[in-house]
C-alpha cells in the first residue's frame, strides 16, 4: 500500500531534517521512480516533497529559536547557508518574519505527521496564489493561520492580505453549509465571514480533491481563554453566554441543510467503550450518567447550533461581535453550544491541582449559562442536563484525541479534565 512507503519516507525525513536529503534517495526508499514518487508523495501529503522538507525545517528551526537557541545556529543546523536565507524562506513559506512569528504566537514543537492517524491537508502558498487569481488576488500576501494561545497551525485555511481568508476542505458538504449559514447570518445583520464570489461568480472552486472558498474576515479580535480569567471574569463569562444565546436565536430561524447529531449516542456508543481502557470509569457512575441522559436528552430542545463556539471563534470589536467557522454546524441539543464554550475555556487553561483557578472556572461556566439563559430561557431539563452535556462532550473529545499523535498534549489534558469533571459533577450543576 502506497501509504506505508510514504509514511516511511515522512518518518525518515523527520529523523534527518538536519542532514542533506535528496529526492532520489527518498524515491529509492519508497521503491518508486523519482517522477512517480513526486506524484505519489504530493497526492498523499498535499505538497511537493522538497517543499514539505523545507516547511518542516522552518517550523523546527523556529521552535528551537523560540526555545533559546541562537537564530544563526538554528538556521545553520537545518541546512541554511545564512540566516538571511532562512529569513527569506520563512517569510515566503509562512507569511511572517521570524521575529513577528515569535512575538505573536506560542511556538510549539511541530508534531510528527502520521497519515494513518489523521487526514492532513497541506497546500503550498504557490498553489494558493494560483487559485487566488480566480478572485484577482494572485499578488496578495499569503500567511499561515496560527492560533496564538496554542501555537497550532491551521491546515485548512490561510490568510490572504489583511482582509481575507481562504479556506479549503475535501468535504463539499461542509463548504455548502458554511456558505449557506454565512449568507443567512448576513441577511439578519450578524457579523460573520462573508463569502466572496470569484470573478466568474462562483462561491467556491474545486481543485483536485479539495474545495476552496474565499471569505472577508470579521474585523476585531478573538476572545482569549486566558483573559477570561482576569478582572471582571464573571461579566466576561456572562457576555459570552449572552452572545451565544443571541447566535442560537438566529440559527433557530434559518433554513439550512445540516447533519443531525446525537451527542448522547456518540458518548454512549463510541466514546465510553473506547475510553474503557484509557480512562476507567466506575460502573456506578457510568450507569448514573446513562440513566440520567436517557431521561433528559430526548426532552432537550434541538436546533441548528454552531457546534464549535470556543473563544477563538468569537470576534469582538468595541461593542460589536460576531462568530466565525460554521463548518461543523449541525442540528443538536441547543444547550450544547454554551456548554462547549465553557469546556473550551477549561481545556485551554486547565491546571490540574490549581483549585483556585478550577473554582474560578466553575464560576465562569455558571455565568456563561446564566448569560445564555437570559436570552434563550433554558428549560428545567436543560438546566439539569448541563453537567452531563459537559461530560458527554468530554467523553467524545477525549476519545477522538486518543489515537492521534498530533493532539497528544491535548489528549493528556483532556484525560485529566474528564477525571476532574467526574469528581466534581455536583459542583458544576446549575440547579
Amino acid at each position: 500500500m502506497y501509504k506505508d512507503s510514504i509514511q516511511k519516507v515522512i518518518d525518515y525525513i523527520e529523523e534527518n531534517l538536519k542532514a542533506e536529503i535528496t529526492a532520489l534517495e527518498l524515491a529509492d526508499m519508497a521503491g518508486y521512480s523519482v517522477f512517480h514518487f513526486y506524484r505519489v508523495f504530493q497526492s498523499a501529503v498535499g505538497m511537493p516533497v522538497m517543499q514539505f522538507i523545507l516547511r518542516r525545517r522552518l517550523l523546527n528551526a523556529i521552535y528551537e529559536i523560540g526555545s533559546g537557541q541562537g537564530k544563526t545556529d538554528a538556521a545553520f543546523s537545518y541546512g541554511f547557508d545564512t540566516y538571511a536565507g532562512f529569513y527569506k524562506s520563512f517569510v515566503r513559506e509562512l507569511g511572517y518574519t521570524p521575529a513577528e512569528y515569535l512575538r505573536k504566537f506560542k511556538v510549539k514543537k511541530p508534531y510528527r505527521i502520521n497519515i494513518f492517524q489523521e487526514e492532513h491537508i497541506m497546500v503550498s502558498n504557490k498553489k494558493i496564489a494560483e487559485l487566488l487569481a480566480l478572485w484577482g488576488l494572485q499578488d496578495a500576501k499569503i500567511s499561515d493561520v496560527v492560533y496564538g494561545e496554542t501555537g497550532e497551525v491551521s491546515d485548512t485555511a490561510k490568510f490572504v492580505g489583511e482582509d481575507y481568508i481562504i479556506k479549503y476542505t475535501n468535504n463539499l458538504g461542509n463548504v455548502n453549509k458554511a456558505v449557506d449559514i454565512s449568507k443567512a447570518l448576513e441577511n439578519v445583520g450578524l457579523a460573520t465571514l462573508s463569502v466572496i464570489p470569484t470573478l466568474e461568480g462562483k462561491e467556491y472552486v474545486e481543485n483536485g480533491e479539495l474545495y476552496f472558498y474565499l471569505a472577508k474576515k470579521v474585523k476585531g479580535e478573538s476572545i482569549l481563554a486566558s483573559k477570561v480569567y482576569l478582572d471582571e471574569y464573571e461579566k466576561k463569562a456572562r457576555f459570552i453566554g449572552e452572545i451565544i444565546g443571541q447566535l442560537d436565536l438566529v440559527l433557530e430561524r434559518i433554513d439550512v441543510v445540516v447533519d443531525e447529531a446525537d451527542t448522547f449516542a456518540a458518548a454512549r456508543d463510541y466514546a465510553l467503550p473506547k475510553l474503557k481502557e484509557i480512562l476507567p470509569i466506575e460502573g456506578d457512575f457510568a450507569n448514573k450518567y446513562i440513566k440520567t441522559m436517557e431521561e433528559l436528552y430526548p426532552k432537550l430542545p434541538r436546533q441548528i447550533i454552531h457546534r464549535d463556539p470556543n473563544p477563538s471563534n468569537i470576534i469582538v470589536s468595541g461593542d460589536k461581535w460576531g462568530f466565525i467557522d460554521f463548518d461543523l454546524s449541525e442540528r443538536n441539543a441547543r444547550i450544547y453550544d454554551p456548554c462547549y464554550a465553557a469546556t473550551a475555556i477549561l481545556s485551554e487553561s486547565f491546571e490540574d491541582g490549581n483549585e483556585d483557578k478550577l473554582s474560578k472556572w466553575i464560576s465562569i461556566m455558571k455565568e456563561i449559562l446564566i448569560g445564555y439563559d437570559t436570552v434563550v430561557r433554558l428549560s428545567d431539563e436543560e438546566k439539569k442536563a448541563v453537567p452531563y452535556i459537559i461530560l458527554s462532550n468530554q467523553f467524545i473529545s477525549t476519545a477522538w484525541f486518543a489515537d492521534k499523535d498530533k493532539y497528544k498534549d491535548i489528549f493528556d489534558v483532556n484525560v485529566k479534565m474528564t477525571k476532574w469533571i467526574i469528581e466534581n459533577i455536583d459542583r458544576i450543576s446549575i440547579m
